[in-house]
């Protein structure tokens, strides 16, 4: 059972309550969600997958993250450490969805500098909406000839992946309530680049230790980017906080 510590309600959350506290502002501009889980000590995942640190509480949410975006964004690494092959939402997502005018499965993007991608993977064969990548125009010919079989390629910078031009083709695509679910290198660079909008972190109730992972990597911004918290939920000692920018 998850409850609110922020506010301090102490009534159960349901799922509409959920939908009600992860609601995206009202407006058309590219609004950057990141969800990402960790352990208190630090670490971004454990057993070398972050899904070795949710719980029920955690996995609620997600699928409630999931059913409000128009796009799920992830980095290419992210891809080839979790699969992501398949759907993304279930039956009632797809219901929900199509009940409050949303396309039935969100969009699919990314992030991929390099395009070091398998088209014949799980994710591209099982894609139930045809995937998005954005690259850069330096990326290597035959790996974009590759992947334009099973994706729409799309070039976001010269040299590397640039966050706001992705924001702008994401928003040019009519999709602008975007969940980012990582990777590291995702939050780091977008971070940087002044891009991200709220963080949805859980916080496991385990001690991970090792060398692993944090959620953001990179080299650090000009000026850290400030956060408040919007909400704490809580269930089986796990923290569910939800930070957003401010100013």
């Amino acid at each position: 059972m998850i409850t609110s510590l922020v506010p301090a309600t102490g009534a159960p959350v349901d799922d509409d309550a959920l939908h009600r506290i992860y609601a995206y502002p009202a407006g058309d501009r590219p609004y950057v969600r990141f969800n990402f889980v960790a352990a208190a000590d630090g670490a971004a995942t454990s057993g070398g997958f972050s899904a070795g640190l949710g719980n029920d509480g955690d996995q609620r949410i997600f699928a409630v993250l999931r059913r409000l975006a128009d796009v799920v964004l992830v980095g290419a690494g992210t891809i080839r450490a979790e699969g992501y092959g398949g759907e993304l939402v279930g039956d009632d997502a797809r219901a929900w969805r199509r009940t409050h005018g949303l396309a039935a499965h969100p969009a699919v993007a990314v992030i991929s500098g390099s395009l070091a991608l398998d088209p014949s993977t799980d994710f591209f064969r099982r894609a139930p909406v045809r995937p998005l990548v954005l690259t850069s125009a330096s990326a290597p010919a035959d790996r974009r000839a590759a992947l334009e079989r099973v994706a729409d390629v799309v070039d976001c910078g010269a040299d590397t992946v640039e966050a706001h031009a992705v924001l702008a083709e994401l928003g040019r695509r009519g999709l602008p309530r975007i969940l980012c679910e990582g990777g590291p290198a995702v939050l780091g660079d977008f971070t940087r680049s002044g891009a991200v909008d709220e963080l949805c972190l859980s916080i496991s109730p385990l001690l991970v230790g090792g060398d692993g992972p944090r959620i953001a990597v990179g080299s650090s911004p000009d000026d850290a980017l400030a956060l408040e918290l919007a909400s704490l939920l809580t269930e089986d000692s796990a923290l569910y906080t939800l930070y957003r920018r401010t100013g």
